[in-house]
C-alpha cells in the first residue's frame, strides 16, 4: 500500500522544474511554427548561391530574434514543455494545424484542416 501511495505522489511532481523565465505556451507554439517554417525555407534555399554560406542555425536565430528570446530561454522552455508529454503533444497538434493552415494558404487549396487526434 505504501508503494501505491508513493506512485501517486511522484506522478503529481513535475519532472523538470519550471524555468524562470518560461515562454508562454501560446508564444512557444508560434515560435515552433516559425522554426519549422524557417527550416523548410532553409532546405528549399540552401542550394541557392545567395544562401550557400548560410546554415539552418542562422534561420533558427532569426526566429529567436523575431520574438526577442535568448536561445537559453527557448531551450529551457522547450525541455520543460517536452517533459510533460501529454501537454507537449497537445501543443504540437496546434503547431501542425497552424503549419497545415499555412500550407493551404500558399497552395490555394480549400481542404479541411487535419485535426491530429490522439487516443485519450
Amino acid at each position: 500500500m505504501a508503494i501505491l501511495g508513493f506512485t501517486f505522489i511522484s506522478c503529481d511532481k513535475e519532472v523538470i522544474p519550471k524555468p524562470r523565465p518560461l515562454i508562454r505556451e501560446k508564444q512557444m507554439v508560434n515560435m515552433l511554427v516559425d522554426i519549422h517554417l524557417a527550416e523548410a525555407m532553409f532546405n528549399h534555399l540552401r542550394y541557392d548561391t545567395l544562401f550557400r554560406n548560410s546554415s539552418s542555425v542562422n534561420f533558427y536565430y532569426s526566429v529567436l530574434q523575431k520574438y526577442e528570446v535568448a536561445d537559453s530561454v527557448f531551450e529551457k522552455s522547450f525541455v520543460y514543455y517536452a517533459s510533460n508529454p501529454r501537454n507537449f503533444e497537445k501543443m504540437y497538434r496546434e503547431v501542425m494545424n497552424k503549419l497545415s493552415e499555412t500550407e493551404q494558404g500558399f497552395s490555394g487549396r480549400k481542404q479541411d484542416i487535419l485535426e491530429f487526434q490522439t487516443p485519450e
